[in-house]
């Protein structure tokens, strides 16, 4: 193999480690300019997911989410406040995260995926910025470049399964 081919072939492989090692959290904080519909977000922009309690009556919401990856544990979010994480997608863009939520004093929950790989929820998310709002007729997702509170999911009765599998 020439030299020019084996140049080549390096330059490839390390462009190849340097987009593994930047959706690693751990090694990188770059990030991309905000998507529009017609342009998802890059594998290299860091996720925020919020999950608000907007209940009435000082109700605690509980919130259980994870991913084929994590579990970050179970939350009790008093009115008005909201647990958070962040994330960088997988290199091949199949990074999904779930969550449970439930207020015990209504006996009411919801189980609904919070992010996927799709188009439309990186426009509502604003590029890297997901809010999903528990209020007391259902489940919301913030579309911040519209300014608007969408309404996503219906509340359940009962308690449901906390620890259940991806949603779909």
């Amino acid at each position: 193999m020439s030299s020019f081919w084996r140049n080549i072939n390096m330059q490839f492989f390390l462009l190849v480690l340097t987009t593994l090692m930047a959706a690693n959290p751990s090694i990188s904080t770059s990030s991309a300019p905000a998507p529009t519909k017609d342009q998802p977000n890059s594998l290299f922009s860091t996720w925020h997911i919020h999950v608000v309690n907007g209940l009435s009556n000082n109700k605690i919401l509980l919130v259980h989410c994870k991913s084929a990856d994590d579990d970050l544990g179970e939350r009790h979010v008093t009115v008005g406040s909201e647990t958070q994480w962040h994330f960088k997608q997988n290199i091949i863009g199949s990074t999904l995260f779930w969550c449970y939520v439930a207020s015990d004093s209504d006996h009411i929950f919801a189980k609904f995926n919070v992010f996927w790989e799709d188009r439309d929820l990186f426009y509502r998310c604003n590029g890297d910025n997901c809010i999903w709002i528990a209020k007391d007729d259902g489940i919301y997702l913030k579309n911040i470049p519209d300014n608007i509170d969408e309404f996503k999911h219906h509340w359940q009765l009962g308690r449901g399964l906390l620890h259940d599998s991806t949603i779909v």
